[in-house]
């Protein structure tokens, strides 16, 4: 048997860093929501227990660092599962580009799983196992739009944002998520207002959401790779009514809500930068099949 499932991409809307928790982690008060930008998960049966990661993506691991992988082996030992799973990831959201593309395929092999091996979890259920995972992961087993606290697994719902067109652009280096909170200096940033976000977002409030996007991370990621400060300053220059860099980066977004300016700011990034993509706001959270 095979099932298919969509693992869509997601950008921060806004990213605040409380401060440093006693488990090591940090606290984080962000909003976050999905985009039209997904990989696609083929889950095949298999008889013989064993895990198997496909992708064409080079820079996807195929063993135990998949959290794909981790997903679908927490499964087995948690409810017994004797069957295995071959895991078919078709990459379209780059790798290691602050849009939780690893996230996101552990949450979508997660809900698929919980289809095809019959477990019949809830979503809170499958997300409270996705938390084991990455913190990013409970998010994406709901997809939507959330507020989310604690080290990013405690989700709650709020409603989608105004539909408009997100157009990202991700530049050919790495960032380090950890460095990147290693940097961090929370007493000289300015922190978002990420509960006046929430109520824009609610009121459908567009132009107000647009001025209150803001991400501490930037902080630190745009003084360690100037190229990412160069696409946000590029991308305002072509007319984005909002720019903000996602996760820890590199990959920056705009939003714009006009056809006309969308195509303008896509073709003006493509002289300079590889990865450009221009995608709507998903925003409604995913049905548990």
């Amino acid at each position: 048997m095979k099932l298919m499932v969509k693992a869509p991409a997601k950008i921060n809307l806004s990213l605040d860093v409380l401060h440093k928790r006693l488990d090591g982690y940090h606290e984080v008060k962000m909003v976050m929501t999905t985009i039209d930008l997904a990989d696609r998960i083929e889950l095949s049966d298999r008889e013989d227990g064993k895990i198997v990661i496909h992708s064409q993506n080079r820079f996807v691991p195929d063993d135990q660092r998949n959290l794909a992988y981790q997903a679908a082996q927490l499964l087995q030992k948690r409810y017994g599962v004797k069957k295995g799973v071959t895991i078919s990831i078709d990459k379209m959201i780059p790798v290691a580009a602050g849009l939780a593309g690893g996230s996101s395929d552990a949450a979508a092999t997660l809900r698929g799983l919980n289809q095809l091996w019959n477990l019949n979890l809830s979503m809170d259920t499958l997300a409270e196992i996705g938390a084991e995972i990455g913190s990013d992961v409970s998010f994406c087993v709901y997809g939507g739009t959330a507020l989310a606290t604690g080290r990013g697994e405690v989700v709650k719902h709020i409603e989608a944002p105004p539909n408009c067109w997100v157009i990202l652009a991700k530049p050919e280096i790495g960032v380090s998520t950890a460095d990147v909170y290693k940097n961090l200096q929370l007493g000289s940033v300015k922190h978002p207002d990420v509960d006046e976000m929430v109520r824009a977002i609610e009121e459908k409030d567009y132009h107000h959401m647009c001025q209150l996007v803001g991400n501490v991370l930037e902080s630190v990621t745009l003084k360690m790779h100037p190229e990412v400060a160069l696409i946000k300053e590029q991308m305002g220059r072509f007319g984005a009514d909002a720019v903000l860099m996602s996760g820890s980066g590199p990959t920056v977004f705009g939003l714009v809500q006009y056809d006309s300016r969308m195509h303008r700011i896509y073709n003006g990034l493509r002289g300079f930068c590889d990865k450009v993509y221009a995608v709507r706001l998903l925003g409604e959270r995913i049905p548990l099949d």
